[in-house]
């Protein structure tokens, strides 16, 4: 039977850029609300662990400099980037939502 769990210093590499994603995002996009801050904070650390390697050789492909990284630095940059996408989006859409949502007591 193969294993398909990865060795803990990509563990450790996914679970970085997630929350550094997330920190970075905080700062960038600051939330009106601790409910916001902590929802935001634990979609983009989901986003981060779930989408890291798949975010972290597609950003290496496009800045063609996969031969010059190992796999745990392309985890690391993919997890950041992927959590940092995902809080700013969320953010985003729920100032859209607020401001354009429907006004009505409905």
């Amino acid at each position: 039977m193969s294993d398909f769990t990865p060795e803990a210093p990509l563990w450790g590499a996914r679970v970085c850029g997630a929350v550094a994603g997330a920190a970075i995002s905080l700062i960038y996009l600051l939330p009106h609300s601790r409910r916001e801050a902590a929802s935001r904070f634990f979609t983009g650390l989901a986003f981060g662990l779930i989408f890291a390697a798949p975010t972290g050789q597609w950003l290496a492909r496009q800045l063609d400099v996969v031969e010059g990284l190992s796999g745990a630095e392309i985890i690391l940059a993919g997890a950041t980037m992927a959590s940092l996408m995902a809080w700013w989006v969320l953010g985003a859409l729920s100032r859209l939502a607020g401001k354009y949502g429907s006004k009505s007591g409905l």
